[in-house]
Order: C-alpha cells, then sequence, then structure tokens
C-alpha cells in the first residue's frame, strides 16, 4: 500500500463536480453511486436562456403549470347537481398541515351566494337582554384571534360504510381539510348581548338559498367557537362562506355554518330538517344517535397511497395525517401487516388541539405483499378503532362520523389498492 492509499479519500471539490456532472457529483457529496438513469441534466436547462414573465404578471398568484393536477376533483353520482354536492381535497399531494384555500373541500347545499359584504349582517336574537345587529365593519372593529383547526365533513367515508368503494385516498378522506382561521370569539358577541338564564342552545342559518341550520350548545359557544371572516390570511373565500362563518372547532363540517346570517338563542334544540332527517347515526337497534357533533381520533397513510405507488423495493417514508375533536394527537402507530403487529410513527411538525398533525415512519420494502394501516391515539387515550370495532356498535346502516382504520394493499409491483379488513 502507497502513501496515497493511506490517505482519507479525496474530498470532492467544484471542479470535480463539474467534471463529473452534477449527478456524480452530488452522489459523491452524499456518499451513494451515481446511477444512470439520474434525470438531472448535464447542460445548462433552457429555462436559464432567456427572462422569464415579470412582477405581476398574474395579480393573484397561481401554482405552477406543472401542479395543474392538484386539484380538488367531484363525483357526479354523489349528488344529483353541483348546487348540492361535494368537491374533495387532494390529500395525497399536499404538504405540511394548511390547506391552501384553492384545495379545501367544499360542501354545498343550495350552491355559492354572491354576497355584497356591505350589505351582510349577522343578528344575533332569542333569550339575550339585548338583540343586536352586526354590519361586516362592526365585527372588524372586535379583537380578533387566529387558530389552525380542521373540518371535515360528517360524511368523510360515507360510502366506505359497506364496502370498498373508492380506489383513490382523494375520495375516501378527501371531505377534511385544515386552515388558519381568524375573526371574533362567539362569546365575546353574547356576553355583549346578554344571555338570559335558562338559555341552552344556539341556532344558527346561514345566507345560502337553503338557509341552511344548524343548532349546537351553548357551551360549545361559550368555549371555543369563532364567527371568522378570514382564512389562510385573506379573506373568505366565496365557496368557505364568504363573509362570516361560523367555526365550532373540532365539529362535523355542517355545524361550521358558512354565510352566517342569525344565530337565535334558545332553551332547546330547534327541528331543523338538517337534525331530524339528516347527519344522524343510525343503530342496528332501529334508534339513530342525534347531535353526534365531535369528529373522532382518525388517520390515514398518503404516502403510498392508490394515486402514488411504491417506486420500487428498498428503504421508503411512509407519510400520513392524523386527527381529533377532543383535542391533540397524542402517538401514531402504523402497521405494515394488517394489524398483527404496530410500531409507533414519529410526529412531525406541529402538533395542534383540533388540526391535522403529520406522521411519518421509515420502512424496509421487500418488494412483498404489504397491508398498511394507521391508528391515531388522542390526548384523551381514545384509539382509533378498526371497521370490525366500528361495526359492533354501529352496525353498516349509518352513513356518517366514519373513523375507521384506513387499510391499503401494497402489491408486489408496488401498486396500491384500497380494502377492507375483518
Amino acid at each position: 500500500m502507497n502513501s496515497r492509499d493511506k490517505r482519507r479519500p479525496e474530498q470532492p471539490t467544484r471542479r470535480r463536480l463539474l467534471q463529473g456532472g452534477l449527478a456524480g457529483g452530488l452522489a459523491a457529496l452524499l456518499g451513494r453511486p451515481a446511477r444512470a438513469a439520474d434525470p438531472a441534466p448535464p447542460t445548462v436547462p433552457d429555462w436559464t436562456h432567456h427572462l422569464g414573465p415579470g412582477v405581476a404578471t398574474h395579480p393573484y398568484g397561481q401554482p405552477s403549470p406543472h401542479e395543474q393536477s392538484v386539484v380538488r376533483r367531484y363525483l357526479p353520482h354523489i349528488q344529483p347537481t353541483r348546487q348540492a354536492s361535494i368537491s374533495f381535497t387532494p390529500l395525497q399531494d399536499l404538504h405540511g398541515i394548511i390547506t391552501p384555500n384553492g384545495l379545501f373541500f367544499e360542501r354545498h347545499h343550495a350552491g355559492v351566494p354572491q354576497i355584497d359584504p356591505e350589505a351582510h349582517r349577522l343578528v344575533i336574537h332569542g333569550m339575550v337582554e339585548r338583540p343586536l345587529m352586526f354590519s361586516m365593519r362592526d365585527l372588524m372593529r372586535y379583537p380578533a384571534v387566529s387558530r389552525v383547526h380542521f373540518i371535515e365533513c360528517a360524511g368523510n367515508g360515507a360510502m366506505e360504510q359497506r364496502g370498498a368503494v373508492n380506489k383513490a385516498l382523494q375520495f375516501t378522506h378527501g371531505m377534511l381539510s385544515c386552515a388558519e382561521w381568524t375573526g371574533v370569539p362567539l362569546k365575546l358577541l353574547l356576553r355583549e348581548a346578554g344571555v338570559r338564564k335558562g338559555a341552552r342552545w344556539l341556532l344558527a342559518e346561514g345566507a345560502d338559498a337553503a338557509a341552511l341550520a344548524r343548532s349546537f350548545p351553548l357551551d360549545k359557544a361559550l368555549d371555543d367557537a369563532l364567527i371568522v371572516y378570514a382564512q389562510n390570511g385573506e379573506r373568505l373565500r366565496p365557496e368557505q362562506g364568504y363573509p362570516l362563518r361560523l367555526l365550532l372547532p373540532g365539529w362535523e363540517g355542517v355545524a361550521n355554518v358558512k354565510w352566517l346570517r342569525r344565530l337565535e338563542i334558545g332553551e332547546r334544540p330547534w327541528e331543523t330538517r338538517e337534525e331530524t332527517a339528516t347527519y344522524t347515526d343510525l343503530l342496528p337497534s332501529g334508534k339513530a344517535r342525534q347531535f353526534t357533533f365531535v369528529q373522532e381520533a382518525k388517520s390515514v397513510i398518503t404516502w403510498p397511497c392508490p394515486e402514488h405507488p411504491l417506486p420500487g423495493r428498498g428503504r421508503q417514508l411512509l407519510r400520513g395525517l392524523a386527527w381529533s375533536g377532543e383535542g391533540r394527537i397524542r402517538a401514531v402507530d402504523v402497521t405494515f401487516d394488517g394489524g398483527r403487529n404496530w410500531r409507533r410513527a414519529r410526529l412531525s411538525g406541529p402538533v395542534l388541539p383540533k388540526a391535522l398533525t403529520r406522521f411519518e415512519i421509515e420502512w424496509e420494502w421487500n418488494g412483498k405483499q404489504a397491508l398498511l394501516g394507521s391508528r391515531a391515539i388522542d390526548e384523551t387515550g381514545y384509539v382509533q378503532p378498526t371497521l370490525a370495532q366500528l361495526r359492533q356498535v354501529r352496525g353498516t346502516n349509518s352513513m356518517y362520523h366514519n373513523n375507521a382504520i384506513q387499510t391499503w394493499l401494497v402489491h408486489p409491483d408496488g401498486e396500491v389498492e384500497h380494502v377492507q379488513l375483518g
């Protein structure tokens, strides 16, 4: 062995990076061999040879055209018209915990009203000492708070209650989004109105053509309810309730009434269509659970998934989302064999109450069939149930609040299929 052999391996230099090509140079830096299939261009790319568009070419910023497939999607067979239907968030293509406003899922009952904010009013009346009416300018004078919370439709996963119907993550879980909401705590407005003794419930009514209304307990109004006018730093989009909506953190989406125009305070729930005919949980006994507001702990693996199969065997980083309407996520477990064994995943990023939480875990895939699933555990100790456990309690006739463990079947070729166990 000569003296050169005894020296430390020569360190990469700028000249070596350029001579060996970008792919080979980076491979040297990362300590791995370069692959012939590495896509790094050996020459200066075309886009560096000419000027790009100038500032304010798009006064409202637009995504790259290379991301044009990342959009909300609609299933025509769900409802007869778009005015009373749903669009789904592309969870499989998002990063972090905040959903961009243009991708936040939609649920409408009579289409999106086009409201003039200068003409819009919010009325608080009923069992109060001082009935009040607020313009948007009035509300903007109150102290504002900003909080990050998810909204999930109670029907998220409804089509999967009796079998694996949808073949894409976007359609099994896409009625879920998370945002930073800015507005006025509802308790401030109620304090000013003066709630009378004996009041226990509120009715929230929207200004859409359906005049959608939901009852909810006064305790929630005095806890963390918000009257929201902004989302992710800008005023609400029309499809999200512009200019004003109710936010009941952690509760089913329909209770977060959009285009809010009226709050009535009373002794008991109102007999609205939403309370008596929809958004109830039918049990095997024939009875129905009513006012099941809370979206219980739930999770889903977002990579891999049917839209994003595994590229090949070897080390993988599985990623997913977890959330709970009861508070913070405490832990997430992941199974690779259909629930026989579980491993604790790592929570990444902020862990906030009633917000989406990211998790990830390393996995060495040997190219064989695997059954992937995740289960969330929230700070109350509640553990996300299996589908069999959920059906044992609720049967198969319930349309809402499906928070069962989601299973992905990974085939030897890397393709991912939605299946159900038990």
